[in-house]
């Protein structure tokens, strides 16, 4: 079958406008047309460890932000109910605002790209479009901008996405793989825009601590922290529920073995010679993020040449994405490398022991899994520390970045041809970001009912 020209791909993205117009994204589902949040999140507990739920629950309490990133689950199925193209991509599936991080290259260059793959899968381009415009929203009420601010904040990631697109469209195909935001581009960037009167003098600050922060989060730090000497042996640190390694059998040192062989086999060659000059020394259970609560995480600790040469790695269980029950086709198995070959094709480049493996758990169970470094200089910008401007500034850069990620995995002329040059789509999505934070937060006040009356487990962290 011959390849499409750029024409027939660009022409394409506008027959689909006819098929589905791109005013009509504005649409949020009804209440009675939706499913009961706390039911599709009741569903997700069954597979997850039953003693962290109540953290899970207090973690997304806090506010409508956090309940907005632990619930993917519930916005993935209202997605799956408005106006969708046949335009697909490989979608991060869980786009928003803290999903934008930091990390290292091989090279120890420090870039900026999207760093949460759990619900990777292939499906239409604007699912992940209206995932990160929400969050703008909802993260903008969260700081207590006005709805201008919020506006601008989701102009500004939606103009950028298309015009990044556009410059897709026509770039020769290495390009695209190639592109890249180094945490130098993005520093020069802010420079220029202080300079100018554009943005305060405090998000430059801002950023430069973020990357000075993310620039010390290396294994060597984490073994530090994480660790401690007990009876001359060197082992994980007790701190639940956080991090545990009691609430593994004694044998957890030959399961971290185990399971390594396993994930081992993923790898290429030259990487497998390269783990192998790691021992396993310790292993414990670690609870991350806010959706992942639940979710078997693992944090093991190896030697290289010595103590003074620490390699963390994380090993984070990988079940099915959030979005395959609303898509027509099935995703590949297992769910580690379904979680690995979407970070490959959406990042520029990727941590070096990235991989994955299937295996059989302490309580009998086979589960998925995916590995990477536990920290490779990987941080970002709070919103929480961003000014009004700031917000905006940084609501470009995820536009920008998810634009690369979706020219990487889809065909950047088919959707530059569907967005086209009018402001429609943009407004459209605007008003779905503002309706949904709506519905974001009267499901946020559900959960708090729901714990006040005792019906959802509640149990903070010290």
């Amino acid at each position: 079958m011959p390849r499409p020209t750029q024409e027939q791909l660009d022409d394409r993205g506008r027959a689909e406008r006819k098929r589905v117009g791109r005013r009509s994204h504005a649409r949020v589902p009804a209440e009675d047309e939706r499913g009961d949040p706390l039911a599709i999140l009741a569903t997700q507990d069954r597979t997850r460890a039953p003693e962290l739920l109540g953290l899970r629950y207090a973690r997304m309490a806090v506010s409508p932000f956090t309940f907005l990133r632990g619930s993917a689950a519930v916005m993935a199925a209202d997605l799956a109910t408005t106006p969708t193209t046949t335009l697909e991509t490989q979608l991060c599936g869980d786009a928003h605002v803290h999903n934008i991080e930091t990390f290292a290259t091989p090279e120890r260059r420090l870039v900026f790209d999207i760093t949460d793959f759990d619900e990777t899968i292939r499906g239409p381009f604007e699912w992940d479009l209206k995932r990160m415009a929400t969050s703008l929203v909802v993260g903008a009420r969260h700081r207590g901008f006005d709805t201008e601010v919020a506006d601008e904040a989701v102009y500004a990631c939606l103009a950028r996405y298309r015009a990044t697109m556009r410059t897709h469209r026509d770039d020769d195909v290495l390009d695209v793989w190639y592109a890249s935001v180094s945490a130098r581009d993005v520093l020069a960037v802010i420079g220029e825009r202080v300079e100018d009167g554009e943005l305060g003098e405090a998000l430059l600050d801002t950023t430069e601590a973020a990357f000075a922060k993310a620039r010390r989060r290396t294994s060597q730090r984490a073994a530090r922290r994480h660790t401690e000497v007990v009876d001359g042996q060197l082992r994980m640190r007790e701190d639940p529920p956080v991090l545990s390694r009691d609430v593994l059998p004694e044998d957890r040192r030959a399961l971290a073995e185990r399971y390594l062989a396993g994930y081992a086999a993923s790898l290429p060659a030259h990487r497998r010679q390269l783990l192998e000059r790691f021992e396993v020394v310790d292993v414990a259970r670690r609870v991350v993020g806010v959706g992942s609560v639940g979710t078997r995480c693992y944090i093991v600790l190896l030697h290289g040449r010595d103590e003074d040469d620490p390699l963390v790695l994380q090993l984070k269980e990988a079940g099915p994405s959030v979005l395959q029950p609303h898509l027509p086709h099935r995703a590949p198995r297992p769910h580690g490398r379904r979680v690995v070959e979407g970070q490959r094709t959406m990042q520029t480049v990727s941590d070096i022991f990235l991989g994955w493996l299937t295996a059989v758990g302490p309580d009998g169970v086979e589960r998925d899994f995916y590995v990477r470094q536990f920290r490779d200089m990987k941080g970002g910008i709070e919103v929480d520390d961003l000014e009004a401007d700031g917000l905006v500034a940084y609501a470009q850069l995820c536009g920008h970045l998810l634009a690369d990620a979706h020219a990487r995995g889809g065909q950047a002329a088919a959707l530059a041809g569907y967005l086209g040059k009018s402001d429609g789509i943009i407004e459209a999505i605007t008003r779905f970001a503002h309706d949904y934070a709506d519905v974001t937060e009267r499901d946020h006040e559900r959960l708090v009912a729901a714990i006040a009356a005792g019906d959802v487990p509640h149990e903070p962290e010290d």
